[in-house]
């Protein structure tokens, strides 16, 4: 596969995960395969293995240029925008009648996403964002550190990081992963599946021709397994907890997971449109926003419900207490697909607005005029 549809496919598999993310948040599951693929079983890991296959080694020569490059591509828009979410939720409290959100402080602004990066509730699905950056710079220290001793093994660095998420699956297994511990414990626990992508992109693409159907039967045939085997394949990337199967299973699922989606989108990449792949290209604000877009759904529908004869089954306590209640019309599950939709289209039509506002700006400070 040429290194354009290569990006095709992997830009596709970005889109996925985060339709994933979006539907998982809404309890949606269009995308689980009839339940057999749960969507709390791989898709966070799935975003480190997407992340892990694009490193590229020559970061290494420039480790500070790299440390400044992911600072300010993933920490900077994010603490605006945790800013921003911040005097939201001052704001719904104090005018709104809402309780969620911590109130604003240095440690709400600036450690909790570290710690939790649930401080503001709106913008709770963007923990992922300073754990991703961290993983990236033990990734390069750990590298550099191995390349000095001349360790540097992609079989070496995948194995040991491996033993250590293991370890910490044991670990809450066991009860002892609670508090600040669960900092640490989910970076360890997701840090192999950042190695997988390297290790995928180095040892396993070139090897990667078995046919769809073998393939298909192999992955599906595990999954079937797994699940009629297994206590339930879910579990919490973001509270390390849940983890039902003993250490192992859960990367078993990891790579069961990111192998079916990985040669779905492979499939699909040559007919491929321009929205998934744009999609694929603004995860970011997705993540980031779709918790928002949730909200302003509700309360469309609180408004509909508090000034009209209709949806009088609407549970205003759950709608100001609850960040996880959703209102369903009728009680019907397709209307989840209003919650996805809007979860996606409205950080994408945000994230346009953004990027055509800097575009202008741009031109006009480069004009003559300017």
């Amino acid at each position: 596969m040429d290194s354009n549809m290569t990006n095709v496919s992997f830009g596709l598999l970005s889109a996925l995960a985060i339709l994933m993310v979006v539907a998982g948040h809404a309890g949606y599951d269009i995308l689980t395969v009839g339940g057999l693929f749960p969507y709390y079983s791989f898709h966070v890991p799935l975003f480190l293995f997407i992340s892990g296959y694009f490193y590229r080694r020559e970061e290494e020569e420039r480790p500070l240029a790299y440390l400044k490059k992911k600072a300010k591509r993933l920490l900077l828009p994010y603490f605006i925008w945790n800013l921003v979410y911040g005097l939201i939720a001052w704001a719904l409290r104090a005018f709104g009648g809402f309780s969620m959100g911590e109130p604003i402080s240095f440690k709400s602004l600036f450690l909790d996403p570290f710690l939790n990066g649930y401080q503001f509730i709106y913008n709770f699905a963007a923990w992922f964002v300073p754990v991703l950056f961290v993983i990236e710079m033990m990734n390069l220290c750990m590298r550099l550190v191995l390349k000095k001793l001349h360790l540097d093994s992609e079989r070496l660095i995948l194995l040991a990081t491996l033993l250590v998420g293991m370890a910490v699956v044991q670990l809450s297994i066991g009860g002892h992963v609670w508090g600040w511990y669960k900092t640490p414990g989910r970076i360890l626990f997701l840090y192999p599946c950042f190695q997988m992508g390297q290790f995928y992109k180095k040892k396993l693409e070139a090897r990667d021709t078995l046919g769809n159907l073998p393939y298909f039967i192999i992955v599906i045939g595990v999954q079937v397994v797994l699940s009629l085997c297994c206590n339930g394949l879910a579990y919490s990337s973001v509270w390390c907890t849940g983890f039902a199967n003993g250490p192992v299973i859960p990367y078993v699922t990891v790579v069961s997971g990111v192998a079916f989606w990985l040669r779905v989108a492979k499939i699909l990449a040559p007919l491929c449109g321009e929205s998934l792949l744009y999609l694929g290209r603004n995860t970011y604000a997705v993540m980031m926003h779709h918790i928002m877009a949730f909200m302003l759904v509700k309360m469309i529908l609180a408004g509909i419900a508090a000034h009209t004869g209709y949806l009088a089954d609407f549970d205003f306590t759950e709608f100001y207490n609850n960040i996880d209640y959703y209102y369903l019309v009728k009680g019907s599950e397709a209307f989840k697909m209003v919650y996805l939709a809007a979860g996606v289209a409205l950080p994408l039509l945000l994230q346009r607005g953004i990027t055509g506002m800097s575009a202008l700006r741009d031109m006009r400070s480069k004009s003559p005029a300017s």
